[in-house]
């Protein structure tokens, strides 16, 4: 099933269901997906006003960037599903003997290394969007900030499931210089990404407010 082609409706009948998939990771990617589409559509509004002619060739980097993030957030619904198959089918391998244990968590460890790949992407694409909406709640149509706002706070909610994503993955995998790599590479993202939502959080709202 091609998760990303759903219509809304049957997607989050599918995620209430008892089915492993579309979970935590499809939903994330669907929610990270939408966030950049808000940038892309504050970008839209934005482009061509005189009041903003100065951001004009800042704004069209913007949207070509959103797109291409959103494109890929969109494609890591249904990796994140492909992924996930290898690990549930080891979950249920026979554990009889020494050699089946051996066979197993060695097979268990190669699919936790397969399903830890999108997650940690949404993280990372995810960061990518935040830094556009970082420039998009200075840049952007004023009559559009409350979607900075929206797409920032969906971004975060990307990034952070993506993390716990991660987390569970990396909580059984026993080759810790992997572990180590993963955190080293994610952590700063995620502490940088959150500090940035909610500082651009607190700008929209504040521009709201007058």
């Amino acid at each position: 099933m091609d998760y990303a082609d759903l219509s809304c409706r049957k997607f989050v009948d599918e995620t209430f269901s008892k089915a492993p998939v579309p979970g935590g990771g499809g939903v994330a990617s669907l929610v990270g997906a939408l966030g950049a589409a808000l940038g892309g559509m504050v970008c839209n509004l934005t482009t061509g006003k005189k009041k903003y002619a100065e951001y004009e060739e800042d704004i069209q980097r913007i949207m070509k960037e959103a797109e291409t993030l959103k494109a890929s957030m969109m494609d890591m619904i249904d990796r994140d599903a492909e992924n996930f198959l290898p690990l549930s089918k080891a979950y249920g391998l026979p554990t009889s003997t020494e050699e089946e244990k051996r066979y197993k968590e060695e097979t268990m460890e190669a699919a936790l290394k397969v399903a830890i790949q999108v997650p940690v992407e949404i993280v990372k694409v995810s960061y990518q969007a935040i830094k556009l909406h970082e420039e998009l709640a200075d840049k952007g149509s004023r009559l559009a900030i409350s979607d900075v706002g929206c797409g920032v706070l969906c971004l975060k909610a990307a990034m952070m499931s993506g993390w716990l994503n991660v987390v569970i993955n990396l909580s059984s995998i026993k080759d810790q210089d992997f572990v180590s790599q993963i955190r080293d590479e994610l952590l700063p993202l995620l502490s940088e990404g959150q500090e940035i939502c909610d500082q651009v959080y607190e700008k929209v709202l504040n521009v709201l407010s007058k």
